[in-house]
């Protein structure tokens, strides 16, 4: 397990919370959730110890940390945002923040580098920079070959571990968004953001149920706008060979004070329905899919 050197020691770069038993062919990923800021960073950067947290999804690996007892892993990042997206190609890179030439292999061109928010993100949320000066691309490079890579690694086994069992395995990729995403058409900003990358990653009656499960428990729920899924969801949705991958952005408003970074009351009545969202979904995906495949291999 690789590690990060933060204020309070060594600490692990992410967890991997295995359950006791899989009995779901579910995987869930938070990826954006880290909250442990290496010195590293903290050395380099020009913000202060609140601003550079604005890229946080807050606290979203500790709305999801029950999986693990319906029978579901949870990979969740430790290392921030900031640091390191993992929701990205491994060489997303900006050449203006180095202060070396970037290999050949880097995607330089992509529409997030240009956002400042490729693999290693040059601005947090708002268009803050984060770093006072260029980095050595060295410095890039073991971040990726050090984090990121072992952080995929351990998410493509889950993976592959649920699909050898159960014949399927669905990613749940789970973010969160301000309270202030831009509006869709009529002004709506929705609770929830459910995303297939447009019908690519999941079959389509998957998120069909997921959608409506999350509909059911009172949510106002959109599909694939403004979100319609990163390289996670992309990468690992193959659905011809049994792999199924949603992401799902939840509405920071729903649960925390997203200036002050503390969960507020809704928190609890969150989590419970989303423990409510992944019972009922499972059940589906029981009924539906694992019976008749158990029954037709009889």
């Amino acid at each position: 397990m690789p590690t990060v050197r933060t204020a309070s020691g060594d600490v692990a770069a992410f967890e991997l919370i295995e359950p006791a038993d899989a009995r779901i062919p579910f995987v869930f990923c938070s990826p954006h959730s880290g909250r442990d800021y290496p010195l590293d960073l903290i050395a380099a950067t020009r913000l202060n110890s609140d601003t550079i947290r604005r890229s946080e999804d807050l606290f979203v690996d500790s709305l999801f940390d029950f999986v693990s007892g319906l029978g579901a892993p949870l990979l969740a990042a430790r290392f921030p945002r900031a640091y390191l997206d993992v929701n990205r190609e491994p060489y997303e890179l900006d050449p203006a923040m180095f202060s070396d030439t970037l290999p050949d292999f880097a995607n330089a061109g992509s529409i997030r580098v240009a956002g400042g928010l490729g693999t290693i993100p040059r601005i947090v949320a708002e268009n803050e920079e984060i770093y006072r000066a260029p980095l050595a691309l060295d410095e890039a490079l073991r971040r990726i070959e050090t984090v990121y890579k072992p952080f995929h690694r351990a998410l493509e086994e889950a993976l592959e571990r649920t699909r050898d069992r159960f014949g399927m395995a669905i990613l749940i990729d789970c973010h969160s968004m301000p309270s202030s995403v831009r509006a869709l058409p009529g002004g709506r900003r929705p609770d929830m953001v459910v995303g297939d990358r447009f019908g690519t990653s999941a079959a389509g009656r998957l998120v069909t149920i997921a959608t409506s499960r999350l509909a059911g428990l009172g949510y106002d729920v959109a599909r694939n706008k403004p979100y319609a899924g990163g390289f996670i969801t992309e990468r690992y949705g193959r659905p011809p060979v049994g792999f199924h991958a949603i992401q799902i952005e939840i509405n920071r408003g729903l649960y925390a004070d997203e200036r002050a970074y503390r969960p507020h009351e809704g928190f609890a009545v969150l989590k419970d329905r989303l423990g409510a969202f992944v019972a009922g979904f499972a059940a589906d995906v029981e009924a539906e899919y694992l019976r008749p495949a158990a029954a037709a291999a009889e």
